[in-house]
């Protein structure tokens, strides 16, 4: 796997994965009461971090992009 994730790529995913991740159990989230939207937030903000966290997303070498510099 070559990194495809540039700084500030994988910062911004970081960040809103973590929001994902944290929303469901704050008690004011609008979809606290939905099953789905909460366990759907929580993986896609997990598909976030992680994917920030080892800089490879396998959409963007489907796609051919990269955000990275080299």
């Amino acid at each position: 796997m070559t990194a495809n994730l540039g700084s500030l790529d994988r910062l911004l995913r970081f960040v809103i994965g973590v929001v994902l991740i944290a929303s469901p159990f704050m008690a004011a989230a609008a979809f606290a009461g939905n099953a789905v939207l909460t366990y759907g937030a929580i993986l896609i903000g997990a598909v976030l971090v992680v994917t920030a966290l080892v800089r490879f997303c396998p959409l963007y070498r489907l796609f051919g992009w990269k955000t990275c510099r080299a």
